[in-house]
């Protein structure tokens, strides 16, 4: 039984995108290269592929007597949906208290500071046409 798949922690996020950056891997290759990196045993990077293939962001095959893992959820989906049960679980379903956090951080690059605007100028093309 697949466990939810809106929920993922931060590193099985960075796992994910490198599996995804090289098309599949399998677990020797990722706890080689991944795991490597960050000095993490087999068994927990297997255990991480593991997770997220139970959560429904991987997928196994068989090839050769082993199994090469892909990505079934692109990461980017990933994050989207690991947002929107924050702010339905977390938040009550309003992103006002996360809008007001963005507001008052004082480290947001002048690039993060334009695509915010970006997104907001969108969002209000949305409400045009609407009756108020």
């Amino acid at each position: 039984m697949a466990e939810r798949t809106a929920t993922i922690g931060g590193q099985e996020l960075e796992l994910l995108r490198w599996i995804e950056a090289r098309g599949s891997a399998s677990v020797g290759a990722a706890a080689e290269g991944f795991g490597g990196e960050r000095a993490l045993a087999r068994s927990t990077v297997l255990t991480m592929m593991e997770r997220l293939r139970r959560k429904g962001h991987l997928v196994r095959r068989a090839e050769g007597g082993i199994y090469r893992y892909r990505v079934a959820v692109a990461a980017g989906e990933a994050v989207r949906r690991t947002v929107a049960d924050f702010v339905a679980r977390t938040l009550a379903g309003s992103v006002s208290p996360f809008v007001a956090y963005l507001a008052e951080r004082e480290d947001l690059t002048p690039e993060e500071l334009a695509e915010l605007e970006r997104l907001v100028a969108r969002l209000g093309g949305r409400s045009e046409g609407r009756e108020p």
